[in-house]
């Protein structure tokens, strides 16, 4: 049942209601086309950018009129995070190797949050079972088979893996978002803060932090490598 203004009278999920019904002319747009315009939104202009006016004027709608192919704003995110979902590249088999493709898709998710910031604010369980999501967790099981542990289980890693990719992704950005905004270069910000830091250290009050701070400032790793290695660290905790 269907309010006059084209929103549902009572909750659906978006991937239930047709695209268009039996009778009619053709819909002038798809789904596919206002979610397009959505994520080039969030792109340029961040998630908070994205308004059912501005994606109607996008792809030349009326505002009013993408209600009905959109009832909810929620909608609109549904469609968001599946569009991106699409980008996984999952036609490769699971080698067997189960912390390997695991590694594999974490380092997608991690492009895939990169290329759109706005993401990880949408990654909820409600967004979680699209057309496109529900083929990146079957891969995911496929790949976790060897792996011997309840399905549900495997479900909470997967969950934990982005949650991680998430996490690290965010931090990336917020460092980002600070180098652009100080007004001078991040190197000479870092040698005052390191300055301040060894003068923290040399008065012998925090020994341990001192020490591990020596041992990891021998060699600083590549960022990926980090990266692999926080990932393969929490999969090393399963299995």
């Amino acid at each position: 049942m269907t309010a006059a203004s084209g929103r549902p009278a009572e909750p659906e999920v978006i991937w239930t209601r047709p695209h268009r019904s039996g009778r009619g002319p053709r819909p002038a747009h798809s789904r596919e086309s206002i979610a397009a315009e959505a994520v080039r939104i969030a792109d340029a202009d961040g998630i908070d950018a994205v308004s059912m006016r501005r994606v109607a004027a996008g792809v030349g709608a009326g505002t009013m009129s993408l209600y009905n192919y959109v009832p909810r704003k929620e909608d609109l995110y549904e469609l968001m995070v599946d569009a991106v979902s699409g980008e996984y590249d999952l036609s490769a088999a699971p080698t067997g190797d189960w912390r390997a493709d695991m590694l594999a898709l974490a380092r997608q998710t991690r492009d895939l949050m990169r290329r759109h910031p706005w993401l990880p604010r949408l990654l909820t369980p409600v967004h979680g079972f699209s057309p496109n999501a529900l083929r990146y967790l079957e891969h995911c099981l496929e790949c976790l088979a060897p792996l011997d542990a309840p399905d549900g289980d495997k479900l909470e890693l997967v969950a934990a893996v982005n949650g991680t990719v998430a996490t690290f992704v965010g931090s990336e950005q917020a460092l980002a978002e600070r180098a652009r905004a100080l007004p001078w270069s991040e190197a000479a910000e870092q040698r005052v803060r390191a300055a301040y830091l060894g003068s923290r250290l040399a008065t012998g009050a925090y020994p341990r932090l001192a020490a591990a701070l020596a041992g990891a400032g021998a060699a600083i790793p590549a960022h990926d490598d980090v990266f692999d290695r926080v990932v393969l660290r929490l999969l090393g905790g399963w299995g």
